[in-house]
């Protein structure tokens, strides 16, 4: 047998076969009806939120977090809109779903009928859809049973239909998607609680007068993101609901400033990731294992004792849970394709390690790739735009947590640097990576910028 054949068997192997089965008894096995699922997501907001340490209020997040369990150390599959949302809910990575780049940009997924909710479909659940999806361009191509007209994807316009959604809902269990807009950018205007004088910028952005306005307006937004998440929280408790409702809380990436979002750094794959309801989803429990957007899908098909699809690729949280492992994974993948413009790079995270892989041959940033914004203005009058990007970068998370210092030229980091190297290209053997092959090419139709240009807002070419 060919070693190409091997590596693949082995990866969907290790994928699917998971860990040592979870001490919680299954659904099936304790006669509980099975839940609804309450899934609500925010844009943008990385792990830059109260229940992760920062001083950025979000009491309810806080509360949920006080009632379920925060994961730590949460990644997603790719830092970037469109395909961190469709590897969650596809549980497959985007260059094995289709999703390769923005969806309102051209993109999509190669079968709609892989989303998590024709797996729970099969199992009697009842979907519907309020607000943000950023998966498709027609909301209706991707099979909810409903999807509630909104005026706008904003939290006023979205939170009190997923109100109103839980107070009149009974009989079969639903799976609810309920999206915010916030806290992405154009963010809100900053209110006496936000006031940028006393407002401290997360790494790597620097302290200036600038930067503080910046994250103030940041943390306007996440307190209207917050407030929206408390008035669905609170319609599901005075419905009766939340005892038999799992909640997944989580967000797409990085939050919309330099070196974050769209980015291989964990300022832009971490992500918060918050989830409260049966199944020992309990107790104000904190998680420090690392997990991917990737396992929530065959999270959902074990607690609910439904068959896992095949092509999954994550692994069930619920051994973590139910105490029966401390880690599920010794590595975790991530990648970037298009975003405004085509940026092909890969990555790969161990406990102590990264390594990022550049394939496009640019030595400078790509700067359409980072939302426009006080921050980003400041970066640039400071000459970013000359600054060099290294086609390979290693970086120690213990003793440089922001990823600052490549290593992988020095000595001393060879054998870890051939290590991650091997990891990386047996990933992408394994799960057949088009940037094998070469360029990734845009589906015809898709709107791209030009790397070399300045802000996403600039006139795109269209893909003949």
């Amino acid at each position: 047998m060919a070693s190409e054949e091997l590596l693949r068997r082995d990866f969907f192997r290790t994928c699917v076969a998971g860990t040592a089965a979870s001490a919680l008894p299954s659904l099936a096995q304790t006669g509980a009806r099975r839940p609804n699922i309450l899934y609500i997501h925010s844009h943008d907001s990385g792990r830059y939120l109260q229940p992760y340490g920062h001083a950025v209020p979000a009491p309810n997040l806080q509360r949920l977090a006080e009632g379920g369990v925060l994961f730590r150390h949460a990644f997603n599959a790719a830092p970037t809109c469109s395909p961190s949302r469709a590897s969650l809910l596809t549980g497959m990575c985007p260059h094995r779903n289709g999703m390769l780049g923005l969806a309102h940009r051209g993109f999509s997924l190669r079968d709609y009928r892989q989303h998590m909710l024709h797996t729970l479909r099969t199992a009697g659940y009842h979907s519907e859809l309020i607000g943000l999806q950023h998966i498709a361009k027609d909301p209706g191509v991707i099979g909810y049973d409903k999807v509630t007209n909104v005026p706008g994807n904003h939290v006023e316009d979205v939170a009190p239909l997923a109100a109103a959604f839980l107070s009149k809902r009974a009989g079969a269990p639903f799976f609810l998607d309920v999206g915010f807009f916030e806290t992405h950018r154009e963010f809100r205007k900053p209110g006496p609680k936000e006031d940028a004088r006393f407002c401290l910028p997360p790494a790597p952005i620097p302290d200036t007068p600038q930067t503080r306005a910046d994250i103030a307006a940041f943390k306007a937004s996440a307190r209207v993101m917050d407030e929206g998440v408390g008035v669905v929280l609170k319609a599901l408790e005075a419905n009766g609901l939340a005892e038999n409702t799992l909640v997944i809380s989580t967000t797409d990436h990085g939050i919309a400033f330099p070196a974050m979002k769209c980015n291989l750094t964990d300022h832009g794959m971490g992500v918060s990731l918050i989830m409260r309801g049966p199944g020992g989803f309990s107790g104000g429990k904190v998680s420090d294992a690392m997990v991917s957007h990737l396992d929530v899908f065959p999270t959902l098909c074990e607690l609910l004792d439904i068959e896992k699809p095949a092509r999954l690729e994550g692994r069930s949280m619920l051994p973590l849970i139910g105490g029966q492992a401390h880690e599920i994974h010794e590595e975790i993948f991530a990648e970037v394709n298009y975003h405004a413009a085509y940026e092909p790079k890969r990555a790969v995270r161990t406990q102590r390690w990264k390594y990022i892989r550049h394939f496009d041959g640019r030595v400078h940033p790509n700067l359409p790739n980072c939302d426009d914004g006080f921050s980003k203005t400041y970066w640039l009058e400071n000459g970013w735009r000359e600054r060099t990007v290294e086609a390979e970068q290693l970086f120690d998370l213990v003793f440089d947590p922001n990823e600052t210092r490549n290593v992988a030229k020095e000595e001393a980091s060879a054998a870890v640097l051939q290590d991650m190297r091997q990891r990386l290209e047996g990933w992408m053997q394994a799960s057949d990576d088009p940037l094998l092959r070469g360029p990734v090419k845009a589906p015809a139709g898709a709107e791209v910028n030009d790397p070399e240009g300045t802000s996403p807002q600039e006139p795109p070419r269209k893909i003949g």
